[in-house]
């Protein structure tokens, strides 16, 4: 942690210009389509920022949002659309050039004077936004006899000091009783999908306490610094496989440079290795930490195509050789003896017609010429990499706001485990890429649809086929905390296929209704229904789901996995 305050602190004392500063708007995929999907209607790429690389700055956001309005209205042409830029306009308000709507009603003649904010206070140097976090939520699963909840009170709020430095900080409690596959998935983990540490709440309750929160600046017109707790995000699909926000929240140092079409983003990243339990559930102790660096650079090739390159290392201790933001960490990884985990790979997005776009990723494990291309043996244990494939269809079939998504993902055993301790792809024993960790398929399709401006249509369904391992002590490249090179299977060096040892396949549908009662307070209402087979299951193991929410200034929740 000392050497992220230095590094931050030392870029911090290098800015000498004042440049308009925002905070990050938290990674939600909800609101992150409604922003996407213009681009997409348009055609063009963003020409503001990058979008492979979440969260986007609100500043950032309010420039673009302006710039579509002015360019491209011709494309906002239903209620739904028009009601959508004027949200994300309100919801950012303080970097739109032009005036946002005022509260019709206040509270007090000080409370909610602007749709999104509660409280605001705004002068030429302090720029200051306070909201409530609330997410209540109730639900009954057939088979189960206690009642679902879920229960969060917090706070949330973000601004700037003299228009240079822009701030966020979120705080919540919660009590809540999964339904009994997120349950099984914690017991199994040991960490809360996405929190991390947990304590019981009752006999079948969790119960834990979020916290993130950030600083952003510019160290020059093109450079720009966000030293925070927080999630990120890589690439254009519902999954990732480079790094996602499945896991929970870590402290981490980030630049991003934007010059012409180029847009270079580094992370340099503390995570917890692994937990200290007494018993089933963790406890205090000083955690094991490990050290994650990441780069990717991106460039837009004309108007329609990005591409991505990346690189990332895992390493079980610091070494200032990978803070260095330009060097390629393969051959840094190499002069020191070949310790740590490198992966690269790249992303890329083509919107090749007006309202379609193509996306798709590939991250690589590990290389041998000969084993990656069957030339010694086919399925190597070491032909280790994950695939992403997706397709975007905006106003699908001229229906105006009914949006189409289809995604394929897989990983190959083995991908982002490791031989040396504290270096598999994971962050408090969750993933950071996939749910699943690797030994899988899975398609996704996802249609939204916005009939009337205030409700949001959302139906996902997914099917995954992927193998398991049938004790602790046999290792079949799914589970990201055993040691690759310790497997008991009885293999060797080739025949490793995706879905090896206990197969399992799910099928997995919701369908979820949203509706915006007022700027940020929404119902939910939602219904899922998921089917397990496996090997080692006499009969199919199904789980039905109906709940109901309200939550204000929070992120949905999703049980899709």
């Amino acid at each position: 942690m000392k050497k992220f305050l230095l590094l931050a602190t030392i870029s911090f004392l290098i800015f000498e210009h004042a440049w308009s500063q925002g905070a990050y708007v938290p990674f939600n995929r909800d609101y992150y389509h409604l922003i996407e999907r213009y681009e997409i209607l348009g055609g063009d790429m963003n020409p503001v920022f990058h979008t492979g690389f979440k969260p986007f700055r609100r500043d950032q956001l309010g420039t673009y949002l302006s710039q579509y309005q002015s360019d491209s209205m011709a494309l906002v042409q239903s209620a739904a659309d028009r009601f959508n830029i004027e949200y994300l306009s309100n919801d950012n308000w303080e970097f739109m050039p032009e005036d946002t709507q005022d509260s019709k009603r206040t509270f007090l003649g000080k409370l909610y004077r602007k749709p999104s904010d509660f409280f605001h206070y705004r002068d030429e140097l302090f720029d200051i936004h306070v909201n409530p976090v609330l997410y209540l939520s109730g639900g009954i699963e057939q088979g189960e006899d206690n009642f679902r909840f879920r229960n969060s009170r917090g706070l949330e709020l973000r601004g700037s000091i003299d228009r240079k430095i822009g701030f966020y900080t979120y705080l919540t409690t919660t009590q809540t009783i999964f339904p009994s596959w997120i349950r099984n998935y914690t017991e199994a983990n040991g960490a809360v999908p996405g929190e991390g540490f947990w304590k019981d709440y009752g006999a079948d309750g969790y119960g834990y306490f979020s916290a993130m929160g950030h600083i952003s600046f510019d160290i020059s017109k093109s450079i720009q610094a966000q030293f925070g707790h927080d999630r990120n995000f890589v690439g254009e699909g519902y999954r990732s496989m480079i790094l996602s926000d499945f896991s929970n929240p870590y402290v981490f140092f980030k630049l991003n440079t934007k010059i012409w079409r180029f847009n270079l983003t580094n992370l340099f990243s503390q995570m917890t290795a692994d937990v200290i339990y007494n018993g089933r559930r963790p406890t205090d102790g000083r955690y094991p930490q490990k050290w994650f660096s990441h780069h990717r650079l991106g460039i837009n090739l004309g108007k329609k195509l990005n591409i991505g390159v990346f690189e990332s290392v895992m390493a079980n201790q610091f070494d200032w050789n990978y803070m260095n933001p330009v060097i390629f960490y393969r051959w840094v990884e190499h002069q020191l003896g070949t310790p740590d985990k490198v992966m690269l790979g790249f992303d890329g997005k083509w919107n090749f017609i007006k309202g379609m776009q193509l996306y798709g990723q590939f991250a690589l494990d590990e290389f041998v010429f000969n084993e990656f291309f069957g030339i010694d043996g086919k399925n190597s244990s070491r032909n280790k990499h994950a695939i992403q494939a997706g397709y975007k269809y905006i106003n699908a079939f001229k229906i105006s706001n009914l949006d189409f998504q289809l995604e394929f993902n897989q990983a190959r055993p083995y991908t982002y485990q490791e031989k040396f301790e504290y270096q598999a792809f994971n962050n408090y024993r969750t993933p950071l890429a996939h749910p699943l960790g690797a030994n899988f398929r899975e398609v996704i399709g996802i249609l939204r649809y916005q009939p009337i401006p205030r409700l949001q249509v959302n139906a996902t369904g997914f099917y995954q086929f992927f193998g398991a391992d049938p004790n602790s002590d046999v290792n079949f490249g799914g589970d990201l905390l055993k040691n690759r090179l310790v497997t008991n299977t009885g293999l060797g060096l080739f025949g490793h296929r995706i879905g090896q040892g206990v197969e399992n396949r799910v099928v997995k549908g919701n369908l979820n209704l949203s509706y915006m009662l007022k700027q940020n307070l929404f119902i939910d209402l939602s219904q899922s229904y998921r089917r397990r087979t496996s090997q080692d299951l006499d009969s199919p193991e199904a789980n039905l789901f109906t709940q109901v929410s309200v939550r204000m200034n929070m992120i949905r929740q999703e049980f899709s996995y």
